[in-house]
């Protein structure tokens, strides 16, 4: 009985590895459909082909502009992205993420860790509840969801490094640490400080002096620990200079609307912990997926400047 139950696993076994193998096989260059089914006599033709071959067939990806219900939080009231905007956020996400990732890092790293879906929402998923609003999403390390998109202003770079590009940097961050664990030290440096509920009422200054690059940083561990990457990308050094200065309290700190605000002394070493929490950062991203942040950020912060080039 022993040798005919273990005769019959071995034969579903190697039947089971001869299948998916040949399944395996059998498997094309895309999970998205590839081949030409574009109306030529649509308005949209010219940027769905562009869509095509600038994300589909090299990095199988499927940019969706196009909001569908089914793939849309039904909790908010959302509206579509406009076919205007939609093209200016594509060619803004290839030129700031794909190209930086592929010159930086290397060709193939997003084919292999990028999403398979960029979804545009045209309206912010406002929660009048919370009183918060959703920026973007990032699903199981296969879909990344973007808001907002209709609000979209090419001449802004400080909006949109606030609403969209530090979401992108933010929600891809989610990506990598979903597929490789950022370090376990990291939970312990803000331990028992995080506010899940009541961070929105922070500002900056006092999420600064927290140890919280931003305020939505102090509402959970694994938030702070992409708050961290994507702030360090986007921010100028000015800019990132000025969180470190806001958490170097107890004193007097501007705060980001141009007013003295002052911080009392808890104890905290608001600065020292951002830098700890940055180092702990950029070693994981180094060792785990060779990513050099410093490289990365300088790249993006120099094609910030040309912009209006690639919209042209």
């Amino acid at each position: 009985m022993k040798k005919l139950s273990y005769t019959i696993l071995t034969i579903l076994f190697t039947l089971s590895i001869f299948y998916s193998c040949k399944q395996e096989e059998e498997l094309g260059a895309s999970i998205f459909d590839t081949t030409d089914k574009l109306n030529a006599n649509s308005a949209s033709y010219q940027f769905d082909a562009w869509l095509r071959d600038s994300y589909l067939i090299p990095y199988n990806v499927d940019f969706r502009y196009r909001m569908q219900d089914v793939g849309s939080d039904m909790d908010y009231n959302l509206v579509p992205a406009s076919l205007e905007k939609s093209q200016q956020m594509a060619k803004l996400v290839k030129y700031l993420w794909f190209d930086v990732y592929g010159k930086i890092v290397g060709p193939d790293f997003l084919k292999e860790n990028g999403p398979r879906i960029i979804h545009l929402i045209g309206s912010p998923a406002f929660n009048p509840i919370s009183g918060t609003i959703l920026l973007g999403t990032a699903e199981g390390g296969i879909k990344v969801t973007l808001y907002s998109c209709n609000d979209l202003d090419p001449t802004n770079v400080d909006m949109m490094n606030e609403y969209y590009f530090e979401t992108m940097h933010h929600e891809f961050a989610h990506i990598l640490h979903q597929k490789r664990n950022y370090p376990v030290d990291f939970n312990q440096l803000s331990k028992g400080r995080y506010n899940p509920i009541g961070w929105q009422y922070y500002s900056n200054s006092q999420a600064a002096s927290l140890g919280f690059v931003s305020p939505y940083a102090g509402s959970q561990i694994q938030e702070d620990f992409v708050e961290i990457i994507a702030n360090y990308l986007v921010k100028s050094d000015a800019q990132w200079n000025n969180i470190l200065l806001m958490a170097s309290k107890p004193g007097v700190v501007v705060d980001e609307n141009g007013n003295d605000e002052i911080l009392p002394d808890d104890g905290i070493d608001g600065q020292a912990l951002i830098l700890k929490k940055f180092d702990l950062a950029k070693k994981w991203l180094q060792n785990s997926w060779n990513i050099d942040i410093v490289k990365l950020r300088e790249e993006i912060i120099n094609r910030e400047a040309n912009i209006s080039d690639i919209l042209n």
